[in-house]
Formats: structure tokens, sequence, C-alpha cells
């Protein structure tokens, strides 16, 4: 296959690479040298497949900003030799793997595409074989040589979104993933459709960048209705916190009671970054619509606007890897890759 665009498949653990142990029944990882053997199909591609794979397979319920640093390290190293990257991951935390990725990878002009599935690649009724395939067809398009997707990616039944704008939405569905806020990428069927209107390009020709810094000194807190004082006290003044995402209630909104407000402004003042996210499956904050959130943006609250929680989590742990942002909060409204509204 002369020209054939070059895809770099890369394991990384979760259930898509398990195979069943016919004594015991448990699941275990199988040699990913052997891929071509249990998916012949990945020879009718119009595209040559080299396969890395992580030593030990990783639970995804174990990823860690260490590990997106190793990810984004086999895509720095393998850059210029290949055309695409597929990274099978876990699906528990695969949106929080796209969301990092994404900012991690600056100037990125090559599909990376994570994939997964809900049950093992031997599985008789296996979504495994669907979402790999069409994954690294995805990952191979080029028009003129060059690919079509140029950003990082979320690949699940049937459809392809910007990894920074999903959020794992069901433990059984074969249709796990949602994008609440934007349309997917591209969806297939008979044909794959391709929504080019969407698609993220970056505008410079500058060599990739690979970030490898990501602060851990961060934390998610969910509003509900009775949260006490000193429970708020006590999460605000954890040792060495540098931010936190606030899940609010609707369009941003929070309890108006003294004592919160106070007790989150004295951390704000302190150097403490509050990003708001809506709880909400959808929609966006709007901070100022009610006077709820008014007050939460007089006190120096950063609005997430339509970001999804792994998104808002994610970039913040980059941001504050940043040297030199002189002004915080208008790093964080802005978008980086797609991940907001503008």
């Amino acid at each position: 296959m002369n020209n054939s665009p070059a895809i770099l498949l890369i394991y990384t653990g979760g259930t898509i690479g398990m195979v069943k142990d016919f004594k015991t029944g448990a699941l275990r990882a199988f040699n990913f040298d052997q891929l071509v053997e249990r998916i012949p199909e990945l020879h009718m591609l119009e595209c040559s497949i080299e396969t890395y794979s992580f030593e030990t397979p990783i639970d995804s319920s174990d990823m860690s900003p260490a590990l997106w640093v190793k990810m984004a390290s086999v895509v720095e190293e393998n850059y210029d030799k290949f055309d695409g990257f597929v990274i099978l991951h876990g699906s528990d935390t695969m949106s929080y793997s796209a969301s990092a990725l994404s900012f991690m990878l600056q100037n990125l002009r090559k599909p990376v595409v994570l994939t997964g599935s809900q049950l093992p690649i031997g599985d008789l009724r296996t979504d495994a074989k669907e979402n790999l395939i069409t994954a690294i067809q995805v990952a191979a398009v080029q028009e003129n040589n060059t690919p079509v997707i140029q950003e990082v990616c979320l690949y699940f039944e049937y459809k392809l979104y910007r990894g920074n704008r999903t959020s794992k939405v069901s433990a059984e569905l074969f249709n796990a993933f949602t994008s609440p806020n934007i349309a997917h990428l591209a969806e297939s069927g008979v044909n794959l459709r391709i929504n080019k209107p969407l698609l993220n390009y970056t505008h410079t020709q500058e060599p990739l960048l690979v970030h490898k810094e990501m602060s851990s000194n961060v934390m998610i807190l969910k509003i509900f209705p009775g949260i006490q004082q000193n429970v708020l006290e006590a999460i605000l003044n954890i040792k060495d916190l540098e931010g936190i995402v606030l899940e609010t209630y609707g369009a941003g909104n929070a309890p108006t009671e003294a004592w919160f407000l106070t007790t989150l402004g004295q951390a704000i003042k302190k150097g403490l970054k509050v990003i708001n996210v809506t709880q909400c499956s959808s929609g966006s904050v709007h901070m100022g619509k009610y006077e709820t959130s008014t007050e939460l943006k007089e006190i120096g609250v950063i609005s997430g606007k339509d970001i999804t929680t792994e998104a808002a989590i994610t970039k913040l742990m980059f941001l504050l890897k940043q040297k030199g942002l002189t002004d915080f909060k208008t790093a964080f409204e802005t978008p980086i890759c797609g991940e907001m509204e503008e």
C-alpha cells in the first residue's frame, strides 16, 4: 500500500483489549502483536497499522496525569512517522483522558482518536471490532495527503465526538458517551459522514508542542442542598489546593447564605481558582443571569460556560502549570481547542 496512511495503534488497557480465559472465565489482556490475527478485517483497511502497547495494561480507573504524559509522549515520539493515532482506552475515564490530551498536544495537525468498548474483543456480541475498525478508518481519512481530522477525538458506537466535549453516560449501553453541547463530528453508517464545518484546525505552522506538566492539586466539589460550612471550610483549607471545579445548579447558581459566599471569597482572595460549571447534563453557566450567580461572579468565581466537568478539571490542571499567566480568569474562559463556547 504505497502512500497509504500510516496509523499507530496505542493500547493503554481497558475492556477492548481483553480476552476471556475459558478455564477461569476471567478477563486478561491479550498480546497486541496478534491483533491482526484476531481482527482479520484490519487487512481490508486502506492504511498500514503498527501497534504500541503499555507494558502493563492500565485499568482506566487507575488513570492519572503521569499516564496522560506517557500517552502524549508516545504521540510525540512517533509524530513524524505516522499520519494518525488511535488510543485504546478503558471507557470509564476516557473523557478525562481525551480532554487532557487535547490541552497537552498543542499545534496538533493529525488525528488522535480514543476508543474502547463495553465488551471484550473476543466476546460474541462485542462492540470492540466496530469501534476499533472505524476509529482507524477515521484516523486514516485524508484529502490531498492531509488528515481531515486534526484534533483529539473520541469514537464510540458509530459516532465521532470532539474528545473534550464528551461525558460517559451509560455503564451498560453500547452508546455509552454523549457530547451534550455540540453535535458529533462524524457518524458511521453505510458511509462515513464527516461534519466538516465543526472540525477544529490549528492556524499555525508551529511544530507539535507537548505540555507534560499537569497540576494534581485540584478537586471537584458538587454543591448539594444541606452542604455545611465546616465541610466547605475543610475542603478549601486542604494543604496545597490550587483550584476547584464547583458543580453548581442550573445556569451556575449556588447558595446565597453569607457563610458560603464569605468562605469561598476568602479562599479566592488567597489565590484559589474556582471554576463554575453546571451539574446539568447539558447547557451552560450564565453567571449574572440570576442573583444567586451574580454574587459568585462578584467574588471572583470563573465561568466554565458550557464546558464539561471532565474538560474543566483537566483544563484547570493544565493552566495551573502554565508559567507567566497574568490573567487566569481570561485564560480559562477563552477556548483553547474547542472545549467551550466562544
